[in-house]
């Protein structure tokens, strides 16, 4: 029976690379590579030395353009958000589904290369589910380090305080409200997030780092009012040098003591 192996590259750096991820990489006979436009080039190209350098003799690489996927709409209406993500993951299971059938023999087994874990704020496990409806193999996924992660080994910090909840969240909800939560860690942020943070006047503490692991990493630090600006321009910076940024962050919220200090 075809097997579909989801392997979590972390950052995409081969020292990264959980053991069981290198083992998997080796097992495979067909890797499928899914190219976004704004993922072109330099992430592609990571991808594909990982492949090179782990992948057993004789593998092959199927490569496709993901289907496009309809502009987000305003902030806010987010029946219509979901409407044009909910399509855009069934354009790409219909795909997948396709090149499985045709590309992997029956006892063969393939891959797809995810950034940082399939679990985290990631469609691929979502769309392989409803690509089993069109083609028949079975998922096996084998974590990676997150951007979250990497994040906190970056800075030197625990992820939450002492008994604290830690909200994970999207750059678009932060947009919309500031999360009620003494603690939040936020991913999928297009910078808008962190504008609407920092321009509500948020008391507290900022881990910021964008293309974390890559020769192009870059991390702020502080008080999200003293260093938020920079968090953002730096990011900007980046996007326009790279034609691409991955960030995250993790905002906390000061104490009242800290807030009500001289």
């Amino acid at each position: 029976m075809r097997r579909l192996l989801v392997i979590g590259i972390g950052m995409g750096e081969p020292e990264g690379l959980t053991a069981r991820a290198a083992d998997a990489l080796g097992r495979a006979n067909t890797f499928f590579l899914l190219d976004k436009s704004e993922a072109a080039g330099e992430l592609v190209s990571a991808r594909q030395a990982l492949i090179a350098r782990f992948g057993r003799p004789g593998h092959r690489v199927v490569r496709a353009p993901s289907p496009p996927r309809r502009p987000a709409p305003l902030a806010g209406a987010r029946k219509a958000y979901e409407g044009a993500v909910v399509d855009w993951h069934g354009a790409r299971a219909a795909l997948l589904a396709g090149l499985i059938a045709r590309e992997l023999g029956e006892d063969e087994t393939g891959a797809m290369l995810v950034w940082g874990d399939p679990m985290l704020y990631d469609s691929t496990l979502r769309v392989l589910a409803a690509a089993r409806a069109g083609a028949d193999f079975i998922v096996e996924v084998f974590p990676g380090v997150t951007a979250l992660q990497a994040l906190c080994a970056a800075h030197a910090v625990p992820l939450n305080g002492i008994g604290e909840e830690v909200r994970l969240t999207t750059g678009r909800h932060v947009a919309q409200a500031t999360p009620d939560a003494p603690a939040f860690a936020v991913l999928l942020d297009d910078g808008s997030g962190l504008e609407a943070l920092l321009a509500r006047g948020f008391e507290g503490t900022l881990w910021w780092g964008a293309n974390l692991g890559t020769e192009a990493e870059i991390l702020v630090a502080g008080r999200l009012c003293e260093v938020g600006a920079a968090a953002l321009a730096a990011r900007a910076q980046v996007k326009a040098a790279r034609g691409w940024v991955m960030d995250v962050w993790l905002a906390r919220r000061a104490s009242p003591e800290a807030i009500s200090a001289p």
